[in-house]
């Protein structure tokens, strides 16, 4: 499976000039150094690699030129310590394809009143340096985020680690192979997409494999590997006495083990970090695979169900940014509504694809029938989402551009007991509320397929958006149906306008 680099990290690079002389060049990067380091002790989920102070043009598009062709980098963060003459940033700025936090920060948090001479404010004048390449950044168009503040503050801390998770999932995105076992269900809209627009806008490799190739490798799986997978079954859910060994439906809970190790195999082998299914389209499986999906989305594969590529891409870049962090992030569908007033809910799920990491309770290994696919009845696991708050996020390929859709939502426990529900699910409360949630979401084309995350909030979306420079309408508790039409008709014109001629 692709994965993040074993080492990702951001490099931390400083701005000034030779103008300052050398001893004021000493403490520049001494307190650089110490900047770095302090970002390097927060929560970030990369490594902080700091860079000698860059002085010059020359010295700005080389470092520039050796970020973008690091492996190992996902982004820059840049600060101007002192004065940088903006004009020696042109270059640079130019050629830079990672991503980019500007940091207006300084060395010391509180200002010694008593003491301030004008070597001090030559040394302390990131108000100024940064103004000057805040303006270059402006004139070229340079997409970035700019955090103000001191590097010890928590929100500068928390703003800077969602820019670091939203740079992990562009870089996995640029190098992401995702594999379809067939194509998407028929009929349907907006599981269609470009595939060629979303290679060249995230860089994600999408093709198609037949199901006949996944049932080969599903075959030639060995008993033993069956009998180990089988037993670690048992030791981690709760198995239906019928699917024990002995069970009368022990066989199908064999099975289905042998797909997930054969559907693991043609993912691992073939370096894919994502892939779709479509229950239309099953070959020679016996099952649709329910339980192999759960398992590999627990292990952080994205996937999207009925053959919805742009959704298993979502996932798995979500899942990327959420490195490390409590909480899950899921492939979902808004199935249901609750529209008692006052108490209006979503029950989100799917046919059987719910990703386990959304619940902290040991789940159940099942087995019932499923009345679409004209198959064998799969095995799946069942559970419900832990309560907390989330974000809902779908994308749409609109013809001219993608749109990322996001609502933010509490998931909060179902009123009563589901016994009857045969999937694993999710209950939540949309923000600002059911009806204009969801007026909004319809006019902003969201589809019903989406990611639900516990793990990441909205500004980790919003950092990713304008890495990736796609659109992104965000529903929460400030929403109005009205004021999110005009965000629609803007965001229109201004994607339009910014694709040129």
């Amino acid at each position: 499976m692709t994965s993040v680099p074993s080492t990702p990290q951001v490099w931390f690079l400083t701005g000034s000039q030779s103008l300052y002389g050398p001893e004021t060049l000493d403490q520049v990067a001494a307190q650089s150094q110490g900047i770095a380091a302090r970002l390097a002790g927060s929560e970030l989920p990369v490594e902080v690699v700091w860079k000698p102070v860059l002085l010059d043009a020359v010295a700005i598009h080389r470092q520039v030129l050796d970020a973008n062709a690091d492996p190992d980098c996902v982004g820059v963060v840049v600060w101007m310590h002192t004065f940088s003459p903006a004009k020696m940033w042109i270059a640079g700025l130019d050629a830079l394809a990672k991503p980019m936090l500007h940091l207006h920060t300084q060395a010391g948090m509180a200002l010694p009143w008593s003491s301030i001479d004008m070597d001090f404010m030559n040394l302390n004048q990131a108000a100024h340096g940064d103004r000057e390449f805040g303006y270059m950044q402006s004139r070229l168009g340079v997409a970035r985020k700019t955090v103000a503040g001191h590097v010890d503050s928590p929100s500068v801390r928390h703003r800077v680690e969602a820019w670091a998770r939203a740079a992990l999932g562009r870089h996995e995105l640029r190098q992401l192979r995702l594999a379809r076992f067939g194509d998407n269900m028929r009929d349907v809209a907006v599981t269609e997409g470009d595939k060629v627009e979303a290679q060249h806008r995230f860089g994600v490799s999408v093709n198609t494999y037949g199901v006949s190739e996944l049932v080969a490798v599903v075959d030639a799986q060995g008993d033993d590997d069956v009998d180990k997978l089988v037993t670690e079954y048992a030791d981690l859910y709760r198995v239906a006495p019928e699917l024990l060994p002995g069970g009368e439906r022990h066989e199908s809970l064999r099975y289905g083990a042998r797909v997930e190790l054969g559907l693991r195999r043609f993912l691992t082998d073939g370096g894919f970090g994502a892939f779709t299914t479509n229950f239309e389209d099953l070959g020679g499986l016996r099952q649709l695979p329910g339980l192999a999906v759960q398992r590999l989305m627990g292990d952080g594969f994205g996937f999207g169900g009925e053959g919805d590529w742009k959704t298993s891409v979502l996932l798995r870049g979500m899942k990327t940014m959420a490195t490390g962090m409590p909480g899950g992030t899921s492939f979902m569908e808004d199935y249901t509504y609750h529209l008692v007033p006052g108490e209006e809910k979503i029950l989100g799920a799917h046919m059987l694809e719910v990703c386990p990491s959304i619940s902290t309770a040991r789940a159940t290994l099942e087995i019932h029938p499923l009345s679409i696919g004209d198959r064998e009845d799969p095995v799946r696991l069942r559970f419900t989402a832990d309560p907390g708050p989330a974000v809902v996020v779908g994308i749409s390929d609109l013809g001219d551009r993608f749109r990322l859709t996001l609502n933010e939502v509490d998931v909060v426990e179902p009123d009563e007991a589901l016994p009857k529900l045969p999937v694993a699910c999710a209950v939540w409360e949309p923000h600002p509320s059911l009806s204009t949630s969801a007026e909004s979401w319809l006019m902003a084309g969201g589809p019903h397929h989406t990611v639900l995350s516990t793990a990441l909030d909205t500004e980790v979306l919003e950092d990713f958006a304008e890495m990736s420079r796609t659109e992104l309408l965000v529903i929460d508790e400030d929403t109005t149906t009205r004021r999110f039409q005009k965000e629609l008709r803007w965001n229109a014109a201004y994607h339009r306008l910014a694709r040129g001629l």
